[in-house]
Protein backbone atom coordinates (compact mmCIF):
# COMPACT_ATOMS: atom_id res chain seq x y z
CA UNK A 1 0.00 0.00 0.00
CA UNK A 2 2.94 2.00 0.81
CA UNK A 3 4.64 1.53 -2.60
CA UNK A 4 1.51 2.33 -4.48
CA UNK A 5 0.56 5.70 -2.48
CA UNK A 6 4.24 6.72 -3.35
CA UNK A 7 3.89 5.91 -7.19
CA UNK A 8 0.89 8.19 -7.10
CA UNK A 9 2.20 10.94 -4.98
CA UNK A 10 5.07 11.06 -8.14
CA UNK A 11 2.78 10.54 -10.67
CA UNK A 12 -0.05 13.69 -9.32
CA UNK A 13 3.45 15.49 -9.10
CA UNK A 14 4.32 15.04 -12.62
CA UNK A 15 1.26 15.31 -13.87
CA UNK A 16 0.91 18.81 -12.46
CA UNK A 17 4.34 20.06 -13.62
CA UNK A 18 3.22 18.31 -17.37
CA UNK A 19 0.48 20.28 -17.13
CA UNK A 20 2.41 23.42 -16.17
CA UNK A 21 4.50 23.43 -18.89
CA UNK A 22 1.45 23.04 -21.32
CA UNK A 23 0.30 26.09 -19.47
CA UNK A 24 3.06 28.02 -20.25
CA UNK A 25 3.21 26.74 -23.07
CA UNK A 26 -0.16 28.12 -24.25
CA UNK A 27 0.23 31.03 -22.89
CA UNK A 28 2.67 32.33 -25.01
CA UNK A 29 -0.10 31.58 -28.26
CA UNK A 30 -2.12 34.36 -26.61
CA UNK A 31 -3.25 37.72 -28.02
CA UNK A 32 -1.04 40.18 -26.73
CA UNK A 33 -3.66 42.55 -26.03
CA UNK A 34 -4.65 44.49 -22.49
CA UNK A 35 -7.42 42.06 -21.40
CA UNK A 36 -5.42 39.05 -22.55
CA UNK A 37 -2.54 39.91 -20.86
CA UNK A 38 -4.34 40.22 -17.62
CA UNK A 39 -5.61 37.21 -17.82
CA UNK A 40 -2.58 35.46 -18.53
CA UNK A 41 -0.43 36.56 -15.71
CA UNK A 42 -3.61 35.41 -13.08
CA UNK A 43 -3.95 31.76 -15.25
CA UNK A 44 0.09 31.87 -15.11
CA UNK A 45 0.13 31.82 -11.35
CA UNK A 46 -2.85 29.85 -10.30
CA UNK A 47 -2.06 27.33 -13.05
CA UNK A 48 1.25 27.11 -11.77
CA UNK A 49 0.45 26.89 -8.01
CA UNK A 50 -1.20 23.91 -8.56
CA UNK A 51 2.30 21.79 -9.26
CA UNK A 52 3.99 24.19 -6.47
CA UNK A 53 1.10 23.44 -3.93
CA UNK A 54 1.62 19.67 -4.40
CA UNK A 55 4.96 19.45 -3.85
CA UNK A 56 4.82 21.67 -0.69
CA UNK A 57 2.62 19.14 0.14
CA UNK A 58 5.08 15.99 -0.49
CA UNK A 59 7.11 18.20 1.88
CA UNK A 60 4.97 18.49 4.46
CA UNK A 61 5.53 17.62 8.00
CA UNK A 62 2.00 16.64 9.43
CA UNK A 63 -0.72 15.12 7.77
CA UNK A 64 -2.76 18.23 8.32
CA UNK A 65 -0.52 20.12 6.53
CA UNK A 66 -0.71 17.82 3.73
CA UNK A 67 -4.03 18.62 3.39
CA UNK A 68 -4.02 21.83 3.69
CA UNK A 69 -1.28 22.31 0.91
CA UNK A 70 -3.64 20.17 -0.99
CA UNK A 71 -6.46 22.37 -0.80
CA UNK A 72 -4.73 25.40 -1.40
CA UNK A 73 -3.73 23.59 -4.87
CA UNK A 74 -6.96 22.92 -5.53
CA UNK A 75 -8.51 26.24 -5.15
CA UNK A 76 -5.85 26.75 -7.98
CA UNK A 77 -7.18 24.47 -9.96
CA UNK A 78 -10.76 25.88 -9.40
CA UNK A 79 -9.08 29.76 -9.85
CA UNK A 80 -7.60 28.46 -13.19
CA UNK A 81 -10.95 27.01 -14.58
CA UNK A 82 -12.34 30.26 -14.45
CA UNK A 83 -9.75 31.96 -16.22
CA UNK A 84 -9.36 28.99 -19.30
CA UNK A 85 -13.34 29.67 -19.30
CA UNK A 86 -13.04 33.20 -19.24
CA UNK A 87 -10.61 33.19 -22.37
CA UNK A 88 -12.71 30.12 -24.11
CA UNK A 89 -16.07 32.28 -23.52
CA UNK A 90 -14.45 35.82 -24.32
CA UNK A 91 -13.45 34.47 -27.70
CA UNK A 92 -9.62 34.83 -27.14
CA UNK A 93 -8.85 31.72 -28.71
CA UNK A 94 -10.51 28.64 -29.26
CA UNK A 95 -8.62 25.60 -30.17
CA UNK A 96 -7.83 22.06 -29.21
CA UNK A 97 -5.36 22.98 -26.59
CA UNK A 98 -7.56 25.29 -24.57
CA UNK A 99 -10.07 22.24 -24.65
CA UNK A 100 -7.00 19.56 -23.04
CA UNK A 101 -5.98 22.54 -20.53
CA UNK A 102 -9.74 22.90 -19.48
CA UNK A 103 -10.22 18.75 -19.44
CA UNK A 104 -6.82 18.42 -17.51
CA UNK A 105 -7.98 21.42 -14.90
CA UNK A 106 -10.96 19.26 -14.02
CA UNK A 107 -9.55 15.93 -14.02
CA UNK A 108 -7.05 17.57 -11.61
CA UNK A 109 -9.19 19.02 -9.46
CA UNK A 110 -11.51 16.03 -8.83
CA UNK A 111 -8.07 13.75 -7.88
CA UNK A 112 -7.30 16.94 -5.47
CA UNK A 113 -11.27 16.98 -4.43
CA UNK A 114 -11.37 13.08 -3.98
CA UNK A 115 -8.08 12.93 -2.14
CA UNK A 116 -8.69 15.82 0.15
CA UNK A 117 -11.71 13.89 1.41
CA UNK A 118 -10.39 10.38 1.47
CA UNK A 119 -7.49 12.51 3.89
CA UNK A 120 -10.38 14.12 5.82
CA UNK A 121 -12.32 10.52 5.91
CA UNK A 122 -15.10 11.37 4.48
CA UNK A 123 -14.62 9.18 1.88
Amino acid sequence: MQNQNLKFKIKLKDRAYQYSIKIIEFLDTLPKDTSSHVITKQLLRSATSIGANIVEAQASSSRRDFTNFLSYSLKSANESLYWLGLLKDAKKIHNGQLEYLLSETKELANILGSSILTLKGKR
